[in-house]
């Protein structure tokens, strides 16, 4: 039933569901054979990670892009009290993080595929512009 409802809801414009359960992504990347983009962040504390969600993750161009070609996890490590997040989401954040970011960078992106192999990671805020962006995720997925 989730897995229909984020399928519906990725049909509506302007609406990427990016979610904290890896497992259910990976899960819908097998059925989908499409890559996982997961993303650190701290959101409410970390200024290249707000740049980078706003000038890259929110623009239009990866936003069409990922639509029809991404699975998206977003690991948020909040600092603010208002801005806590749920203790399962929390552990399954750390759990991701054990895995694939244990030296705890801020932002820190990972293309996976559906195994959870990582194919590339960008360390930090990407200094380029979304289509390149996009660019380097698509010449990934086609193993250039």
């Amino acid at each position: 039933m989730k897995l229909l409802l984020i399928t519906f809801l990725s049909l509506l414009p302007g609406s990427l569901i990016w979610t904290g359960n890896f497992t259910e992504a990976q899960q819908q990347a097998k059925v989908s054979h499409q890559q996982i983009l997961i993303n650190f962040s701290g959101s409410d504390w970390c200024g290249p990670c707000i740049r980078l969600k706003k000038e890259i993750l929110e623009s239009e161009v990866f936003e069409t892009y990922a639509k029809d070609h991404l699975i998206l996890v977003r690991a948020d490590f909040p600092r603010q009290k208002k801005n806590q997040l749920a203790a399962d989401q929390v552990k399954q954040n750390e759990a991701l993080a054990e895995k694939y970011n244990p030296d705890g960078k801020f932002p820190f992106t990972l293309l996976v595929d559906e195994n959870g192999k990582v194919l590339k990671s960008w360390d930090g805020y990407p200094n380029e512009s979304p289509e390149k962006f996009v660019l380097q995720i698509t010449n990934t997925v086609a193993g250039k």
